[in-house]
């Protein structure tokens, strides 16, 4: 590292100096001063937190690809090239995938009308009638891009900030960075929506892994059932005080082989068991919504009702920001329209318009909004190209990795703005690129953290969210 702060890992390798001649409290309390000389009085290390705006995170994330182009990317000047083949100029020879790259890539216009919304005057689709209420509230960034044209790699690299499985989630960085502000609930938390067909979108654990992280930071994900987490209700016949004394025997285990090995993962093993002992009580409470009033179900809509639901998990997500959670992360699948872009693209947005747009009203109105940074958004786009017979309902749209748009809410993002914008075919990035890793420092920024220092050694080396290329934080969109 390029300090002189000391690192858990360096901690670790004290083990050697634990296990000459010290006893069993002292061993602990010299391997307990190390770490805490590594981390701050949370637990996480320092990484020069300045200027927090961002206390936590609602990630809505949108697996698939939502169509930048019947969303949020106006381009009414495509009707003149309706049916012709796009041009090489534009093209570039850019990668297309194998579903795509046998047939012509004829231009399909978006058959969707855009209407100029609030005061800032941004275009939103008529497919997204709440979030066009809320236009005023967002930051709609035009001009993303990735590297990655598949599915896995490329919300791998949305996610993780490399396309291969094993590094840790932007959750699991955050929880390393912050710690937590709740004693009762894990710091990074997952729900996925509980659809009502069947999707062939998959969703990979190491989407919300720790990777080299210790364990103790990656996310938990929430079942969208009766049960949120299986197993937390005591045994029928164990009485929570035989529990309480099975748990606090297996705690002393634990703590004589951390003395002897000095492996983290032993005490962050211990950490959940306390962690999953204090869920017995707080998580049944947070998925019990009939203490909520009827209007905060007509705000987020009918589905809201549906355990499991889009809608629901976004009040879910509420109050989770209540409970002092740092990140939570939402996963609704099924946006990958390679066919009947009309028909399936206006269905999802049905399952998440209102609720998205009812989430940032009902976090502004509690005080919540100016400290927690909501961001939607998949990890690609569409292309501009008809999938299929361009002209024809059954059409869709391939993947398109060189632009798209996301939008961001709170957080000490600016409001009521677009930053960036594509080519004439919403093809290429015209104006102020956004890379992911740009986005990530971006977040990081946002939550106090420098993206270069939040680093952790992991086989010789000292890796990080972003990278070793260079990410650049989007001042222009922060307040």
């Amino acid at each position: 590292m390029s300090d002189n702060r000391l690192t858990v890992q360096q901690a670790v390798a004290r083990r050697a100096f634990l296990g000459n001649g010290l006893q069993s409290a002292a061993g602990l309390a010299a391997l307990a001063c190390l770490q805490r000389a590594a981390c701050g009085a949370s637990g996480s290390p320092a990484v020069g937190q300045s200027n927090p705006r961002a206390k936590r995170v609602i990630f809505l994330t949108q697996s698939g690809g939502p169509s930048q182009l019947e969303l949020f990317d106006n381009k009414p000047g495509l009707l003149k090239w309706a049916g012709r083949e796009l041009p090489d100029s534009v093209r570039r020879g850019q990668r297309l995938t194998t579903m795509t790259a046998g047939q012509k890539q004829l231009v399909m216009p978006s058959r969707v009308r855009f209407r100029r919304c609030g005061e800032s005057g941004a275009e939103i689709s008529e497919w997204l009638p709440h979030l066009q209420g809320v236009v005023d509230e967002l930051c709609l960034v035009r001009s993303l891009y990735t590297d990655e044209i598949n599915h896995a790699p490329a919300m791998t690299k949305f996610l993780t900030g490399h396309q291969l499985a094993g590094r840790p989630s932007m959750g699991a960085w955050t929880s390393y960075g912050l710690g937590s502000e709740n004693s009762s609930l894990p710091e990074y938390l997952v729900l996925i929506s509980k659809m009502q067909r069947p999707s062939d979108q998959p969703l990979y654990d190491h989407y919300w892994g720790s990777g080299f992280l210790p364990s103790r930071h990656q996310g938990v994900k929430l079942r969208n059932s009766r049960e949120p987490v299986l197993y937390l209700r005591d045994p029928d016949g164990l009485p929570r005080e035989l529990r309480r004394g099975m748990l606090d025997g297996l705690t002393e285990l634990n703590q004589q082989h951390l003395e002897q090995s000095g492996d983290p993962e032993i005490a962050a093993r211990i950490r959940q068991y306390e962690m999953a002992w204090r869920m017995q009580t707080s998580i049944p409470e947070l998925a019990d919504l009939s203490d909520e009033p009827e209007e905060v179900f007509e705000l987020y809509g009918p589905d809201s009702r549906r355990p499991g639901s889009y809608a629901a998990n976004c009040i879910l997500a509420r109050r989770l920001a209540e409970r002092g959670v740092r990140f939570v992360q939402l996963f609704h699948p099924d946006w990958d329209h390679h066919s009947r872009l009309p028909s399936w693209c206006t269905a999802r947005c049905r399952d998440t318009d209102q609720a998205s747009a009812a989430l940032v009203v009902d976090l502004k109105r509690r005080g919540l909004l100016e400290d927690t940074l909501v961001i939607w958004g998949g990890e690609f786009g569409r292309g501009v190209a008809g999938q299929g017979q361009w002209d024809s309902i059954e059409a869709g749209r391939d993947h398109h990795p060189r632009c798209f748009t996301m939008w961001l809410a709170g957080g000490g993002v600016k409001s009521g703005i677009s930053f960036g914008a594509t080519d004439d075919f919403s093809y290429n990035v015209a104006v102020d690129s956004v890379h992911v890793r740009d986005l990530h420092a971006t977040i990081l920024d946002l939550l106090g953290i420098d993206h270069e220092r939040l680093v952790y050694r992991h086989q010789g080396l000292d890796f990080r969210l972003t990278g070793v290329e260079s990410a650049k934080v989007i001042k222009a969109i922060i307040q």
